[in-house]
């Protein structure tokens, strides 16, 4: 496949700027991969589609404020340092910006010197290593220091740090947010339970995954970058209980599916307890096996994203799908309205 065959038009006014004051204020596409048909609904109305004995399965990753501006030591030029990976031993995988400023040995000073980064390394896809020293606990002076790492595409300034984070954030160590778990309030999760539907919650790490482009004509010779994941035991087996009764397993965003892909590839379709790195790259002709349907927003053109939901229903179908969201003027990428890819014979109720 080529990645043309997953390019789009969008006009950058849709690309959402800012969050809305109401969390489940988004609109809502449903989308029914058996026809292609779909309907413009409100963000809450994910209840008529939910049904008891089905669960949501929620990426509980909290993100770190993990942009830092800082200080070449040698020179005084600013270098931009975004935190992906925690390699341990104060040790961290990172972009950095001006990248080619920046080599082995160079020292980079943060806030007067309250935290100091030396390059111990450069990767293969370009981005730096960095060892880290400071007085006390990391993250509390991360959390002093750091900035929450919008998207490139969003060019406004975050006045609530807050609403780039889940209500449901629990797990400090990501690089970005699992945006369609934006959607969601406490009142909204509620209702949900008291519906009769099981809330569980995994653990996928956004990393360098979320911010790396396709960057060859062939989307097979991609190759994804790793993030970490984690699946307890009361995770997986109320997953497996779900499936048994014959309910069905609706994944909340792109990071949730991966997760949940990876164990079922790795154990013949079953969810276990499992934790670890994963590297899926989920593109037509995929065969799903963990999930029925689809919580997420809409994403960017030629994105492995775009690709991840075209495997679940067909390219065509979200590729008009995807159309209609711009004729009707939906708002795109993380702050945006969100996509419902929904189980095979779910209706759901008519207003």
């Amino acid at each position: 496949m080529n990645i043309e065959d997953f390019d789009f038009d969008l006009p950058e006014e849709l690309i959402a700027q800012t969050p809305l004051l109401d969390r489940t204020g988004s609109r809502l596409m449903v989308v029914d991969r058996m026809t292609g048909g779909v309907e413009d609904r409100q963000f809450p109305d994910i209840l008529d589609y939910l049904e008891p004995g089905d669960c949501l399965v929620l990426n509980d990753t909290k993100v770190l404020p993990a942009r830092l501006l800082g200080t070449k030591e040698e020179t005084g030029a600013t270098i931009e340092v975004l935190l992906l990976t925690d390699k341990g031993g104060d040790e961290w995988e990172t972009l950095a910006k001006p990248a080619k400023r920046v080599r082995p040995g160079t020292v980079i000073e943060f806030g007067d010197g309250l935290l100091k980064a030396e390059c111990t390394g450069v990767s293969d896809h370009g981005g730096r290593t960095f060892k880290f020293t400071y007085d006390g606990i990391f993250y509390e002076v991360l959390d002093r220091l750091g900035e929450m790492p919008l998207p490139p595409y969003i060019h406004e300034k975050l006045d609530d740090q807050d609403r780039y984070q889940t209500v449901f954030a629990k797990e400090r160590g990501s690089a970005a947010a699992p945006t369609a778990g934006l959607h969601f309030t406490e009142e909204l999760l509620e209702k949900i339970q008291d519906k009769g539907i099981e809330l569980v919650f995994i653990t996928l790490h956004v990393g360098l995954g979320t911010f790396r482009p396709v960057s060859v004509d062939s989307i097979e010779e991609h190759e994804m970058h790793s993030e970490y994941y984690s699946v307890s035991e009361e995770a997986a087996s109320a997953i497996r209980r779900v499936k048994e009764r014959g309910g069905k397993v609706i994944s909340v965003g792109t990071t949730s599916t991966r997760t949940l892909e990876t164990i079922a590839s790795e154990n013949d379709g079953e969810i276990v307890a499992a934790g670890g790195w994963t590297s899926i790259f989920i593109y037509p002709g995929y065969e799903y096996k963990a999930i029925d349907g689809l919580i997420t927003n809409f994403h960017l053109p030629k994105s492995t994203l775009i690709m991840l939901v075209s495997a679940l229903a067909d390219r065509e179908t979200i590729l008009s799908a995807y159309r209609h969201a711009v004729e009707e003027r939906y708002r795109f990428f993380s702050f945006g309205d969100a996509m419902f890819i929904k189980p095979p014979n779910r209706k759901g109720r008519t207003k």
